[in-house]
């Protein structure tokens, strides 16, 4: 029986938790909301793990399918699914979400309740994205997480939040218009709006272009790519540490989930070719917003922008398998670069999120950003310091950390189609060095300037707990990556026959 709405509850089950947060706890029971929340982001991780060892990764299939009528009038349904590529995300969704929760036991002062709330409510519309099989129903579910994001930023941010939030808004909001007549057109092509009946529909080359640059439009605002990516550093800086670990870890993810599960299936031909186009900007996000984030005074925005940058691999690795196959005649290296893609969206969820909780103990105590306000941190939290370096290790992509797979399967898969655009990209790995070590460098071993640095406090045992599940997954996802890789390999296989497919 729990098969056959396990999805459902993984959506609705935090939804109603969130919803039962604001009304019967309030903020004159802040501790029983907390419980409360953290109950139910403990139960639906219990739930995920069901998910996960219920999951057949021998099969492409959908698996755990439920499928009801919702507007039968548009041949619209409640249908719902996962494969290896969207059940890796459920996951990854819960887990952080519980450890923002975590995290905020203490760090949270004011309007407890409704922020335990949006978070409830956004890792269940977020599962919901991840979920849905009908184009609409995930239409639905994309821009419904906008609303606890922009209260999250506009609520709990730091003084220019307000700016922040709007500009979230509207960046994300208007760059899903042109999906919505995209989905539409499809559906009507299609006589479904099921995105799995959307892969068969046969398709002129110029209705694909049409379709591709409206489905870029909504996911590169998402990632986001260069040049579409100004948001994201305001909306880091801005928003309290659980809302930039929730939009770097799960959020970003969803844009270059949106190029695999629709892009490449269903406009195979247009990001043919147009692979020059993503592979340019990709390399952009890589090199350009590497050298951006060198001359950050803010920490925020300098992981911020390493985001950006990191992010410019994944979409590296999904685009470039048309070169891959055309110059090797072969898949091999094609199942590596869209797999290496994967892993480095599952590894950033984990190492962005740890530097992005990491500066908010530190805000926390300090109530400053600045790398120059710090210096010395070592000292006073050796523990904290410890852990942060495996982070940054993490962030640089250091072998035996979960940061190096993704990345180095992805160059050494491109290397096939192109050695000039695999030693472009390789350049993030001294960038990327730079920025986080000279930060790491400044902020924990430099010379103690302001003299608040020796009122710091060493992690509490809950940001202990927070920070040793983050570094334990990155240690062991960088040392023993298999079992993910032997999840996403039948998806990653079906999802290349569909992209090499034309629809001519």
């Amino acid at each position: 029986m729990l098969e056959h709405s396990l999805l459902s509850t993984l959506i609705w089950f935090p939804i109603l938790a969130g919803v039962a947060v604001l009304a019967f706890t309030g903020d004159k029971h802040p501790r029983t909301s907390k419980i409360l929340a953290l109950a139910s982001s403990v139960i639906t991780l219990i739930l995920c793990s069901v998910l996960y060892h219920r999951f057949d990764m021998n099969t492409a299939l959908m698996q755990f399918q439920e499928n009801y009528t919702w507007i039968p009038a548009y041949a619209i349904r409640y249908t719902l699914g996962v494969d290896g590529i969207s059940m890796p995300m459920i996951v990854l969704t819960c887990y952080i979400n519980f450890l923002v929760l975590l995290a905020s036991w203490h760090s949270i002062k004011q309007k407890i309740s409704q922020y335990l709330a949006a978070f409830l409510i956004m890792q269940g519309v977020i599962v919901g994205v991840f979920a849905a099989l009908d184009a609409m129903l995930f239409y639905v579910f994309w821009e419904s997480m906008l609303i606890p994001m922009y209260l999250c930023i506009g609520m709990w941010g730091s003084n220019n939040r307000f700016y922040a939030s709007i500009k979230f808004f509207l960046y994300t909001f208007f760059g899903s218009a042109l999906m919505l007549v995209a989905l539409i057109y499809l559906g009507f092509q299609a006589h479904s709006f099921s995105i799995l009946d959307f892969y068969s529909v046969k398709l002129a080359i110029l209705p694909q272009l049409l379709i591709f640059f409206a489905f870029l439009l909504a996911f590169a605002v998402k990632v986001p790519m260069f040049p579409v990516h100004t948001w994201l550093p305001d909306a880091h800086t801005e928003a309290p540490a659980g809302g930039s670990a929730v939009l770097a870890a799960i959020m970003l993810k969803i844009g270059a989930y949106g190029f695999l599960r629709f892009s490449l299936p269903i406009v195979p031909d247009a990001c043919r070719h147009l692979d020059w186009l993503m592979i340019t900007l990709s390399l952009f996000a890589v090199i350009y917003i590497g050298f951006v984030a060198i001359v950050q005074k803010d920490m925020k925005r300098l992981i911020a922008y390493s985001s950006i940058a990191h992010m410019g691999f994944v979409t590296l690795g999904c685009f470039a398998i048309y070169r891959i196959v055309q110059n090797t005649g072969s898949l091999t290296h094609a199942y590596m670069s869209i797999e290496g893609a994967l892993v480095q969206m599952i590894s950033h969820g984990f190492t962005s999120a740890a530097m992005f909780f990491g500066v908010g103990v530190l805000y926390h105590q300090l109530h400053t950003r600045l790398i120059r306000d710090y210096g010395g941190v070592a000292n006073k939290m050796p523990i904290f310091a410890a852990l942060f370096m495996v982070f940054a290790m993490g962030n640089v992509g250091l072998p035996g950390t979960s940061g190096f797979v993704g990345e180095f399967m992805v160059v050494l898969s491109v290397f096939q189609a192109s050695p000039w655009i695999s030693l472009l990209a390789t350049s993030t790995v001294v960038l990327s060095a730079a920025y986080t070590l000279w930060m790491y460098k400044r902020v924990f071993y430099g010379k103690i300037i302001n003299e608040k640095v020796n009122t710091l406090i060493d992690l509490d045992a809950w940001d202990k707990l927070v920070f040793v599940l983050l570094a334990l997954t990155i240690l062991l996802l960088g040392v023993y990556p298999q079992p993910l890789l032997n999840i996403f390999h039948p998806t990653v296989e079906h999802l290349l026959s569909l992209s090499m497919q034309s629809k001519l």
